[in-house]
């Protein structure tokens, strides 16, 4: 279901646009009708013809049609000159965003992280200004592109069609992970804005767009009931694996993928599932700004 929606509604926003923009010329119609009004003009003292209602009936509509062909070129080129600077102001920040990223394991996830992205992208740090969220516009674009990349390699990875479902899952929630463990240190901070009031309803269509594409790797096209149950379990699967991560000390987060491989085995066990799913749900919410180490030894226990 959100597969086709990840494509269409990652945020316009911090997107490059491609897009040339086209400006119309004028037609070979306005410019008779230019040229015959000024050569008009330009005659003085010439002698009113008798009046005849059918020349002056025929002359006012190819006056008008003219008329209304100007207004229309003059309307197409205006929002070509509108468009223009709103897509050079989006590639801007969209330059601005990608750039910051490199900067937010120094500073985190703020505005200090954007102000030195916008310097090394060479674009004045007043465009900081201009994103009205600014430290969840970051977060934002960051879940949007690791979502993005996430497509691609499922796109062109043919060795998860030899895997059975289960190991399908574990792969791919493990390259989403390993995606933003070079943010482990700063991401509590990261959840913590997704946790705000007007941040959270984007954070979570975002969660359930890349909880979709894991499922679409796996090969799942059902639509019935079980569509919200496998997703609300894998949902947990992925909010808890992300916790365990903030606490895993072990050389190349060794113990994290353990601990995956587990939860998604269980999860696959149908006598396991509706504990499970309480403990995921738990997991979702302390995923959301909540405590680590409670919800972690709970599940363990399980």
């Amino acid at each position: 279901m959100y597969r086709s929606a990840a494509r269409r509604l990652l945020p316009s926003l911090y997107r490059r646009s491609s897009a040339t923009t086209t400006v119309s010329v004028p037609t070979p119609a306005r410019i008779t009708s230019l040229a015959r009004y000024s050569s008009a003009e330009s005659i003085p003292n010439q002698n009113p013809r008798p009046f005849d209602s059918s020349s002056s009936s025929s002359t006012s509509s190819t006056a008008g049609t003219d008329q209304e062909k100007v207004r229309a070129d003059e309307s197409r080129n205006e929002e070509a000159r509108a468009a223009r600077p709103k897509a050079h102001w989006q590639d801007e920040q969209a330059r601005v965003l990608q750039a910051s990223l490199r900067h937010v394991i120094k500073y985190g996830w703020t505005e200090a992280a954007m102000f030195a992205g916008a310097r090394e992208a060479g674009i004045s740090p007043s465009i900081v200004g201009s994103f009205p969220r600014k430290e969840a516009s970051l977060v934002e674009f960051f879940m949007d592109d690791c979502l993005q990349r996430l497509i691609d390699i499922v796109d062109n990875q043919k060795d998860l069609e030899n895997l059975i479902p289960s190991q399908r899952i574990t792969k791919v929630v493990r390259i989403r992970l390993e995606m933003q463990a070079p943010y482990i240190s700063q991401w509590p901070q990261a959840l913590s804005i997704q946790a705000q009031p007007l941040n959270l309803s984007t954070s979570l269509k975002q969660r359930a767009m890349l909880v979709d594409e894991f499922w679409h790797a796996a090969g799942d096209v059902s639509a019935d009931i079980d569509w919200y149950v496998k997703r609300t379990v894998l949902g947990g699967i992925y909010s808890a694996t992300e916790l365990y991560m903030l606490t895993d000390n072990s050389p190349d987060f060794k113990d994290s993928w353990t601990f995956l491989d587990g939860r998604v085995k269980d999860a696959f066990n149908l006598k396991k599932s509706f504990q499970e799913a309480k403990y995921f749900a738990e997991a979702v919410e302390a995923g959301m700004g909540g405590p680590v180490q409670g919800i972690v030894k709970r599940i363990f226990r399980g």
